[in-house]
């Protein structure tokens, strides 16, 4: 994998490098303030880079930012669950569970069934 990512970013060092010597003529960039002479290889490589450079920057912006906040809520949410259930008293927790007589086999589902065969032996 790691020969292979080698290989690769080394094709693309040499194509780069043959993009430049076959666009070597010289371009000029006016900035109003400065003008800016430049080869046309290098110029549109810089562009190029620039391009990636400004989709990475609003992808971060407009995603992963949102996804984080989405992940620290989240967090904070099963922290505050997992201490809520760390709190219950025993004796509410044998309250509240479901015996296996109260429920309609239609209601039953495999994760239901594995807690009320728990219930069952904990009593």
């Amino acid at each position: 994998m790691r020969l292979g990512l080698i290989l690769l970013t080394l094709l693309f060092a040499v194509l780069g490098a043959v993009f430049g010597t076959l666009n070597s003529e010289g371009i000029a960039f006016d900035f109003y303030f400065d003008i800016i002479h430049a080869p046309k290889g290098a110029a549109l490589i810089c562009a190029l880079l620039l391009g990636w450079l400004s989709g990475g920057l609003v992808v971060y912006l407009g995603m992963v930012l949102r996804l984080r906040r989405r992940v620290r809520t989240l967090t904070r949410e099963l922290k505050q669950r997992d201490r809520a259930v760390a709190d219950l008293n025993p004796a509410d927790v044998n309250r509240t569970v479901v015996k296996p007589a109260d429920v309609k086999q239609t209601d039953v589902k495999p994760a239901d069934a594995k807690l009320a065969a728990i219930a069952d032996h904990s009593a």
